[in-house]
């Protein structure tokens, strides 16, 4: 299973991991951290030099009654951002973590590889053809409602079942509008109570019966802390074995914070499967 990052291919049968760079003030463990260019670009400097593939930069927190960020100032978060990063690190495989398709299309415009969507395409109705048009790999998550309404959209006939029929909708939607490689997210956290999270995780192959390949994203989540009674600073631990089961159940991708843990976990997984 290999996709097309402008012009290279990345084989995703050997698991890879996309780093997480929140330049927010509110993200829910990472926010306000990174606030000038050499913060910037130290921690890129760490995560490419622990093997990340990918650094997803997001400029609108997705957190469950983030406020509001218009689309002029997630374009001033993000593009100077990605601008900046590919001016020191050219070979850098960006991801930008965006639901509106100006953003997404700045962004590679600019030199961005790839589009996450938490919405896929269901909360900006010309995100599915600017992608195709922009041909480059796009990332489609499961959500219901919007960030601020998700949490009150739990009620499921059948999770799994519901969940895979979203898919199956969204990926013939982005198959008409010409996307060709597309992985798809489950959502952890989004749309989902703590014990469906956990049946989600458990039934996470399940997933495969779609085709695609699959994202793990539990990095330091609620669902993490929460069960463990502590917080999402002390998410790490937690967060790694949890990493250990997505891989396990078919993740090709684990979208991590800590990107020397998730590749380590990459590491011994991959040590498993050939011993």
């Amino acid at each position: 299973m290999t996709i097309n990052c402008k012009g290279q291919l990345i084989d995703l049968s050997t698991p890879k991991v996309m780093g997480i760079f929140n330049v927010t003030p509110d993200s829910f463990y990472d926010g306000g951290k990174y606030k000038d260019e050499a913060d910037i670009l130290n921690q890129v400097e760490t995560m490419l030099k622990h093997n990340t593939t990918f650094i997803d930069i997001g400029g609108y927190s997705s957190r469950p009654g983030a406020d509001f960020v218009s689309v002029n100032e997630e374009l001033n978060r993000v593009i100077p951002v990605v601008k900046l990063i590919l001016k020191y690190f050219p070979e850098t495989l960006i991801s930008v973590d965006t639901f509106r398709s100006k953003v997404a299309k700045k962004a590679i415009e600019v030199g961005a590889a790839l589009i996450n969507d938490i919405s896929a395409g269901k909360l900006d109705d010309t995100m599915l053809a600017t992608v195709g048009k922009l041909s480059v790999p796009y990332v489609m998550m499961h959500l219901r409602g919007t960030p601020k309404t998700m949490q009150q959209q739990t009620d499921y006939d059948d999770l799994m079942k519901d969940i895979i029929s979203y898919f199956a909708d969204r990926i013939a939607a982005a198959h008409a509008e010409k996307i060709n490689d597309i992985i798809i997210d489950p959502g952890f956290g989004f749309a989902k109570t703590l014990e469906q999270n956990y049946k989600l995780l458990n039934n996470f192959e399940l997933l495969k019966i779609l085709d695609k390949p699959m994202l793990g994203g539990v990095s330091r989540k609620s669902m993490i802390y929460k069960a463990l009674g502590t917080t999402a600073e002390q998410a790490l631990n937690g967060t790694t074995a949890l990493h250990m089961v997505a891989l396990q159940k078919g993740a090709s991708i684990l979208r991590a914070h800590d990107v020397k843990e998730a590749m380590e976990c990459v590491t011994l997984f991959n040590q498993l499967k050939t011993s």
